[in-house]
């Protein structure tokens, strides 16, 4: 799988720019706010259908237009895609394949798939468990469309069990009440949960090796899914659920919320035994999340068929020479796309100059 041309109208500070992408490594370079990270936004919004920057999609609209609007053309083994987003001037968002409108996420998701990493992508190590739920959740949604509808079902659920235990009702009427959703929770639920463990135990090994290319076999990074589930047989851990979620009806009545489920699920993530989160240092910490990434990569292969497109925003300045030569090496067989301020590095690639929302092939 790989990008194509890309088409950009009015899009943060691009008012008209077309380019196409190559096969291997694509550099973009620039100043500072000249739009390398905006340019690697359109394609984030035009695969995952959101911004990793902003929830307000009218920000991604040019100053002084009325619309924004990203095209990508997706190519993959057999045939061809072109994924266009437009975001209209009251910030409605509409995506659209091949020109016909997408209008669930499901139809959108997996047809590019793409690993994603920025300076902020590092509150999956440093942040608390909603960010790693977040990353294995838009990784598992890219591989699976069932994935995305247990995901959504149980979320509006959890909603409605939450505003239920928000109502006011006496303990007697909620009991009844609480078992509708209880059962959804149950079922979407152990789904999701299985799901994540076994995307764990996968992700665990892919992990370990990226890391011991990146660190010169220095560190030995470690995963597990940390949940309060046994992962055996998926219709046992339905059974948990229905358990838990009975067994603790008052907590949660007294609580206001819902305190057990799969939206408390965390990823434990180690160096050498060592909680990386807690004790890491940055670099260790910038390590860790890289050869995460590069795990997700191998996960892709495996399940989907075909490569994902890695897109690295802001990265090489963070590294030192050594890891920068050793992250190259490793995304050498996949398209991918660089933006940094300069590129010295003495390996085959595609170069392009970025400036104030302008960009050349060099």
């Amino acid at each position: 799988m790989r990008i194509g041309k890309v088409t950009l109208t009015d899009f943060r500070n691009y008012a008209s720019q077309t380019v196409t992408l190559k096969e291997g490594l694509n550099v973009f370079e620039g100043e500072n706010a000249s739009g390398k990270t905006n340019f690697a936004e359109s394609l984030y919004c035009c695969a995952i259908g959101k911004s990793p920057r902003t929830q307000n999609d009218k920000e991604m609209i040019r100053w002084g237009a009325d619309r924004a609007s990203a095209s990508v053309e997706v190519i993959k083994q057999y045939r061809s895609y072109e994924v266009r987003l437009i975001i209209d001037s009251k910030g409605k968002k509409r995506l659209a394949i091949d020109g016909v409108p997408a209008y669930k996420m499901s139809e959108i998701l997996g047809v590019l798939n793409i690993v994603y990493f920025s300076p902020d992508e590092l509150k999956l190590i440093k942040e608390g468990p909603a960010e790693r739920r977040r990353f294995m959740d838009i990784s598992l949604c890219q591989q699976s469309k069932p994935y995305l509808f247990n995901l959504q079902k149980y979320n509006a659920s959890l909603a409605q069990r939450n505003k239920l235990l928000k109502s006011g009702l006496g303990i007697n009427s909620l009991k009844q009440t609480l078992f509708v959703w209880d059962t959804q929770l149950a079922k979407h639920g152990a789904y999701i949960t299985r799901k994540r463990y076994e995307f764990a135990q996968k992700l665990k090994t892919y992990a370990k090796n990226a890391h011991l290319k990146l660190s010169c076999e220095k560190e030995e990074l470690g995963i597990c899914l940390e949940s309060s589930l046994d992962y055996d047989d998926i219709e046992a851990v339905a059974e948990q659920y229905r358990a838990a979620l009975s067994a603790n009806v008052e907590k949660d009545i007294d609580l206001s919320f819902t305190s057990f489920g799969c939206h408390r699920d965390d990823l434990k993530i180690t160096l050498n035994d060592i909680d990386v989160r807690k004790f890491g240092s940055q670099g260790q910490q910038r390590s860790a999340a890289l050869s995460l990434k590069f795990a997700e990569i191998d996960l892709f292969c495996g399940e989907v068929g075909e490569l994902p497109v890695l897109i690295l925003d802001d990265v090489l300045s963070e590294l030192d020479a050594a890891r920068s030569r050793r992250l190259l090496e490793m995304s050498a067989d996949l398209q991918t796309v660089i933006t940094c301020t300069h590129f010295d590095e003495d390996v085959p690639h595609s170069s392009f100059k970025v400036n104030n929302g302008c960009i050349l092939e060099d």
